[in-house]
């Protein structure tokens, strides 16, 4: 009776935009463009879509098999396919692993609102260029401002959560996603316009396969992982809430594409707009936050008002691309609290909520009044960051792919990959697919997480 009673995402489409949803966020824009441009260009498009088939689209599966065999939370799912194991501590670790993230993840979605602000007053307009770049700086070393905006972040994602699974989760994927697909087509139509494009183009996509070594494999293989979500227990719950005449495979390689759409248009977007500024392209929050506040105020000096809309059309994509992440981090936490400890959901979203607001506010002191607090070397947000990446999400999703691949009946995977038999082709591609899972998938996890150690 409990299962007939959980919600269920209404259909394919919903399911797909959910999941593209949870996907899609600051990597596509900050990080994607920049590998793809430093290691080969096409040829590293090409790599990332080959790992994004044979490593990725396994790990995703395996997730969505668990959570749709179980329609539970990550612990609950370990209670009912392996009651009474250890491996109740995978469902801890992916319970504690998406909370850490998005804990420092709204950070970055603070400065988003405040660099949102500042564009629709037509800040980067009237700032002198020299002092753009260190607006940033001067910005997220402040006690206050970075934990106010942290918290309107974070307190709009409990605002979608508190709402449920389809009046908030669903309604906000179904029309944030196409939004961001909307807008970010906006912003390249406007950017290929722009003198010097055609070099971020040429950036992008022209190959170059004498910089296809074992480093640009890894840095593909490690974009494609991360880019989808894995290892951190949202595609599981996500899948929980989908109901058994679904297509998994569908919606899998659905939601890859999506993925990959997004981070193509955001890469041709940026990387046009950056070179035709004349600044040097580069990857993470300083590419966001600095160097594209300097093209919008480059591009201010011939055509103020085009400037000032562009720079807003880009904000807006940039947080409502973090809600749509931060919004599937949170609910793990909230789905294990409702339906083990059985709180209310509003209850639930406000203890997630509280955790992780705390936790985010000291990860933003962490640049200012915190910043010589260290651990191993680290800044508190960078540690949270570099655990989380190197380790959480590994781990995390080798042990998915161990769990599908050895722990459960090989009969019980077919059954929840084909729908009983039911879907021809998924009945085709079964072996290749289970192989994939048991044997390639935690080979290759393996590797990348040695070689993040290590490199």
């Amino acid at each position: 009776m409990a299962e007939a009673r959980r919600e269920h995402f209404g259909g394919r489409l919903a399911i797909i935009m959910a999941m593209a949803g949870s996907a899609i966020g600051l990597g596509n824009i900050w990080r994607f463009p920049y590998l793809a441009g430093e290691h080969g260009g096409a040829a590293f498009i090409f790599v990332y879509i080959i790992a994004s088939i044979f490593l990725s689209m396994p790990i995703f599966l395996a997730e969505a098999i668990i959570g749709r065999r179980s329609h539970a939370n990550t612990y609950g799912a370990m209670e009912k396919l392996a009651p009474g194991t250890k491996w109740k501590w995978l469902s801890i670790l992916t319970i504690l692993a998406p909370l850490i993230i998005v804990s420092y993840y709204s950070v970055v979605g603070g400065w988003s609102i405040e660099y949102l602000v500042k564009s629709l007053a037509f800040s980067f307009n009237s700032t002198p260029k020299e002092e753009i770049t260190s607006m940033f700086a001067g910005f997220i070393s402040q006690p206050w401002m970075p934990i106010v905006c942290h918290t309107a972040f974070l307190g709009t994602c409990a605002v979608i959560l508190t709402a449920g699974v389809k009046s908030g989760i669903e309604k906000f994927s179904n029309w944030s996603v196409p939004i961001l697909f909307v807008l970010i087509l906006i912003i390249l139509v406007y950017s290929l316009t722009l003198p010097g494009a055609m070099e971020g183009v040429e950036y992008m996509i022209k190959p170059d396969f004498s910089k296809i070594d074992s480093e640009v494999i890894l840095a593909a293989m490690g974009q494609s992982f991360y880019s989808l979500s894995l290892g951190v227990g949202t595609i599981l719950v996500y899948s929980s809430y989908v109901s058994k005449n679904e297509n998994l495979l569908v919606s899998g390689f659905g939601t890859a594409i999506f993925d990959l759409m997004f981070a193509l248009m955001a890469g041709f977007a940026v990387m046009t707009a950056v070179f035709s500024a004349g600044v040097k392209p580069g990857a993470g929050p300083g590419l966001i936050f600095e160097s594209l506040p300097f093209v919008f105020a480059t591009m201010a000096e011939s055509a103020p008002v085009v400037s000032g809309v562009i720079s807003i059309l880009f904000f807006v994509t940039i947080l409502v691309s973090a809600l749509t992440s931060g919004v599937s981090l949170m609910e793990v936490g909230v789905a294990y609290l409702v339906e083990e400890k059985k709180m209310r959901r509003g209850v639930a979203t406000f203890t997630v909520f509280a955790g992780t607001w705390t936790l985010g506010c000291l990860c933003s002191l962490s640049f200012g009044p915190m910043n010589e607090f260290r651990i191993f070397g680290n800044s508190l947000f960078e540690f949270c960051d570099w655990i989380s990446s190197n380790f959480l999400m590994a781990i995390g999703a080798m042990l998915f792919s161990l769990f599908v691949g050895w722990k459960m009946k090989k009969s019980d995977v077919y059954d929840e990959f084909t729908n009983g038999g039911t879907l021809r082709f998924n009945v085709r591609c079964f072996k290749a697919v289970y192989f994939l899972v048991r044997y390639i998938a935690p080979l290759v996890i393996g590797i990348i997480f040695l070689s993040g150690l290590l490199l």
